[in-house]
């Protein structure tokens, strides 16, 4: 195939995919903005809610706070316990998380140093959940997972397509440069080339993990079998007859012996028997708000059934690490956050100014047919 044809068809393709669904891109996108800095904005809100908590000396064993949420959900049969959420800092509160039948999240706020509760947040209702379940499901839950999935199948194409109609391949300096004194025309084009390129790789680092998310049911055993990497079997706790499960304090003591400098961001409720206990740690070295390590526990009898450690993970689950970093923006700390705010809007700019270009094209066209009718006549 010549060169010319190669782009001609890269172009129609960049083109009307643009117009196909640029919208939803561009929204997508600008709600992937606000998500950029939502630990953030999640701890903002619920200082807002639950009000400044004095620290004191000790705060009080996530026993306690595991007796409180089970005594204040007594007439809640619909809400499982999901999770406690360790306090991030020294005035914010232990978050307890339940789940209703429909997988609706209820969280409930306890103070780490009395052991009151401070507050209620039911139904999914906070603005950065409401933001983040927009972002990657448009709120119509599977079927907006599969729109939102697809969409991103789109953005990596229109990436790779802009990249191969940037003019900066013939000439560097142009590629690059905006003439901002020259026709409204031009002006435009060279905005839409700027912007696209320099978004291009972070559009696409940003498209191919949530295409990857989106459909996890099959891209993370493709993922598994293409680096060879085994996939973690399953894990379990070992029912031992009336030996109740060991406390929560207990089981955090072991894990703090795997990971005695790291940090716990987590622990998650068994709502089984059989079930596991994972707490969720946070190395010195991650960046990752959520930690990226951790240990599965048995219940009863407190045996370490796996270990996730960030710095000696297989293959496979590097790549499902390296993800996090690639769709959040947290690969070089604040500055790269920073830079994913403006990636998050850089759709919205290149659909109006796609859409300018098209109607520029548009109009030339239609002029051409006038031109063609007053001749033939």
């Amino acid at each position: 195939m010549k060169s010319r044809n190669f782009r001609d068809i890269a172009f129609i393709v960049h083109r009307y995919i643009g117009l196909a669904v640029g919208l939803l891109i561009a929204f997508v996108g600008l709600t992937g903005s606000l998500l950029v800095f939502k630990p953030e904005i999640g701890q903002f809100l619920i200082v807002q809610q639950v009000g400044a908590i004095v620290p004191h000396e000790q705060m009080i064993s996530i026993d306690g706070v595991l007796e409180t949420a089970k005594s204040v959900t007594a007439n809640r049969p619909d809400l499982k316990l999901d999770s406690i959420r360790l306090p991030t800092t020294s005035d914010s509160p232990y978050e307890v998380g339940l789940f209703d039948v429909t997988n609706q999240l209820t969280r409930i706020f306890i103070h780490p140093y009395t052991g009151a509760v401070m507050g209620w947040n039911e139904s999914d209702s906070s603005f950065e959940r409401i933001v983040l379940k927009l972002h990657y499901s448009l709120l119509l839950g599977r079927n907006g997972e599969i729109i939102t999935g697809i969409t991103g199948l789109l953005l990596f194409i229109l990436c790779i397509t802009g990249l191969i109609l940037w003019t900066g391949w013939r000439k560097l300096i142009t590629g690059f440069k905006i003439k901002w004194n020259g026709h409204p025309k031009r002006v435009n084009f060279d905005i839409h080339k700027v912007v696209g390129i320099v978004t291009a790789i972070f559009l696409a680092f940003t498209a191919f993990t949530g295409l990857c998310w989106n459909f996890y049911d099959w891209s993370y055993p493709v993922i598994y079998a293409v680096t060879f990497t085994p996939q973690p079997p399953e894990v379990t706790s070992k029912l031992i007859s009336n030996q109740a499960p060991l406390k929560l304090s207990q089981l955090l003591q072991i894990s703090n012996n795997v990971f005695p400098d790291a940090k716990t961001f987590s622990v998650s409720i068994p709502s089984k028997a059989e079930d596991a206990v994972y707490i969720r740690k946070r190395q010195n070295h991650e960046l990752m708000f959520y930690g990226e390590s951790g240990v599965y526990l048995d219940q009863y009898s407190g045996e370490v059934l796996r270990e996730v450690n960030s710095l000696k993970l297989p293959l496979a689950d590097s790549i499902f690490s390296a993800f996090e970093y690639l769709h959040y923006g947290t690969f070089w700390g604040l500055s790269s956050r920073i830079i994913y705010i403006f990636v998050g809007l850089s759709p919205t700019i290149l659909l109006i100014t796609g859409f300018v270009m098209y109607r520029y094209r548009y109009r030339k066209s239609k002029q051409k047919d006038v031109m063609s009718d007053l001749h033939l006549s």
